[in-house]
């Protein structure tokens, strides 16, 4: 199979962009502007730290006055295509301009930010030209708007009961109940995915915009707010309808499709979730370095070495993958679907297990709120879940991977060609994201092939001594994993209730994994050498044998100083205020 990356004259499709607002660096010089607008974190006497955002959390209320600060900042703009006066561009870019936010605290990118653009994506995909232009100047002018989701299997509490829409004279009849929804109460859009048909399948649900402000009295009525264990200063609370008229026009694309929308929404939603929350777990780490050094003139501790060195590999590897998917998301569109649901998989497993290893650093400090040094740990613990985290995320992830694998081995791997060399490349000029080409089934992999590829490149090292030799030797085991793979998934059935076996579902994370690891070799390889750490293979050997570790991929000995050398550049960037992803950005200190 022949991958086709997008070409686009980006002076033609949007004649109101401009190219500041296009490039990877125009991205880092917004999120260094909302550095500086948020302030030093660790400031006490700062109402934007994180003493005043745990002190919302604690009271449960959101953070009043800095939504009101990225609400002055535009953040909105973000969310809206710059063919409609915003600032989308490419879904890599968002992440990277949104990380400050999520640096901070996960519920205020949320409570003030994020669920806008998940709301906003079906218009994006497939809303008329006036919807699309009334959605973007409810965001460019610092409005809201919320998603109603439609029930899925093994729902949390965000995703259970739904909404049904019986067509009518003049519009739909909605009809339903969800008891948690977040900005229920203030959002001034609600884009709503019902029932249209009783029947399952593929064209059961339609999307529909409601104005809050339109429905009339007494078809509506708002529930009590729900407190969840976390992201406790985001508002939760539901909405029952009750034979509420929505006009004809508020219809998104077509009737009945609700699910296709949804599928080609999640995979932008999923991955910029996964770009962004890489943020959050980097001030976890930052305070277990401190907890680590503070009061210590000589090295870290013995004990504390391998957790916060293999944690902030994982950092580097989970925001590998995430950067790769989204400008995977502009570069192959129609293919992305797979590697969405792979990253989506992955990565909240990483961030969870080095929770829980930067737990063993931190100790009681990460669950107290008394000053901003320490608290995030437990703050986050919270937070991850209910931001789509959790069972719920995965199991709509397995839902997508599954059914894939047999055709994907009999079809796909090791006989597919890699990937355009800009997937991992910074400094590319990509295609925009455009919601309207994103495939939701098929297209092949393009990550298995360029694994395959990354091996071959390093076969000549295999076996040798020092750190390439090492990558070398844990790419052919990748590889080595993707042939057993293949020759599992081929018995695979076609389809049936085999599809749900734990024995199968099991196969998800054996392959999450190994297209995870190809995104990491692939970002190593496309170093240029201004970083000369991101350059050299070490973290990549870290990462990659701790990935290993966890399928249950033999794993060579790491080479003397691999772990020394990552753990220096760690503490390196802790003493120069940088963050913890490839970006390496400086923070407000």
């Amino acid at each position: 199979m022949t991958i086709t990356a997008m070409t686009i004259d980006a002076e033609t499709v949007h004649p109101q962009g401009t190219p500041s607002a296009r490039t990877e660096q125009a991205a880092l010089d917004r999120a260094a502007r909302l550095e500086a607008l948020l302030g030093d974190p660790y400031d006490p006497a700062n109402p934007h730290g994180l003493r005043a955002l745990f002190a919302a959390d604690d009271r449960r209320v959101p953070p009043a006055e800095t939504e009101a600060l990225l609400a002055e900042a535009g953040l909105g703009a973000e969310f809206v295509p710059v063919a409609h006066g915003g600032r989308l561009t490419r879904a890599d870019l968002l992440a990277r301009a949104l990380r400050p936010v999520f640096r901070r605290d996960v519920a205020l990118g949320f409570g003030y930010g994020i669920t806008s653009l998940f709301a906003a994506g079906a218009v994006w995909a497939a809303g008329t030209a006036r919807q699309r232009q009334d959605v973007a100047d409810l965001l460019l002018g610092g409005g809201r708007a919320t998603i109603l989701h439609h029930e899925l299997a093994h729902a949390n509490a965000i995703l259970r009961h739904e909404f049904s829409a019986r067509a009518t004279e003049g519009g739909y009849r909605l009809d339903g109940r969800k008891d948690v929804i977040i900005n229920a109460s203030r959002a001034d859009l609600q884009v709503v995915y019902a029932r249209t048909d009783t029947a399952r399948g593929p064209r059961s649900h339609s999307v529909l915009l409601l104005d809050p402000a339109q429905v009339p009295p007494g078809r509506v009525r708002h529930l009590p707010r729900v407190e969840l264990p976390g992201m406790r200063g985001a508002l939760f609370c539901g909405l029952q309808f009750t034979d509420a008229l929505v006009p004809a026009d508020a219809l998104v694309g077509s009737e009945g499709d609700g699910v296709g929308l949804a599928l080609q929404v999640f995979q932008v939603n999923r991955s910029v979730i996964c770009g962004v929350v890489t943020a959050a777990a980097g001030t976890v780490l930052h305070s277990a370095v401190r907890a680590a050094t503070d009061g210590r003139t000589g090295p870290i501790a013995k004990r504390w070495q391998k957790p916060l060195a293999g944690v902030f590999a994982d950092l580097l590897a989970g925001d590998a993958m995430a950067t790769v998917v989204l400008r995977a998301l502009s570069l192959l569109p129609a293919q992305a679907h797979l590697f969405a649901a792979a990253v989506k998989y992955l990565v909240p497993d990483l961030l969870r297990e080095d929770l829980q290893e930067l737990a063993t650093v931190l100790g009681a400090r990460g669950y107290d709120h008394a000053g901003p040094e320490f608290g995030a740990l437990d703050k986050l613990v919270r937070d991850l879940p209910v931001a789509g985290l959790g069972h719920a995320g995965s199991a709509s992830c397995q839902a997508v991977l599954v059914p894939q694998l047999r055709a994907l081995a009999e079809r796909s791997w090791f006989s597919e060609d890699e990937p355009p060399s800009e997937l991992f490349r910074t400094g590319c000029e990509l295609p925009d994201l455009d919601y309207r080409l994103l495939g939701i089934a098929g297209g092949g992999d393009f990550m298995a092939a360029s694994l395959v590829g990354s091996a071959a490149r390093l076969a000549a090292s295999r076996g040798t001594r020092g750190t390439r030799g090492a990558l070398a030797d844990l790419a052919e085991a990748f590889v080595t994993e993707l042939r057993a793979l293949r020759e599992q998934c081929r018995r695979l059935p076609a389809s049936g209730a085999a599809l749900v076996d734990p024995a199968v579902i099991v196969l998800s994370d054996r392959y999450s994994g190994v297209v995870g690891a190809a995104a990491v070799l692939g970002v190593w390889e496309s170093q240029d050498g201004a970083d000369p750490f991101l350059a050299d293979p070490a973290w990549a050997v870290l990462a990659l044998s701790r990935l290993a570790e966890r399928l249950g991929v033999p794993v060579p000995d790491l080479p003397d100083g691999v772990q020394a050398q990552v753990l220096e550049e760690l503490v390196r960037r802790y003493r120069e205020g940088l963050g913890y992803d490839l970006d390496a950005l400086a923070q407000a200190p």
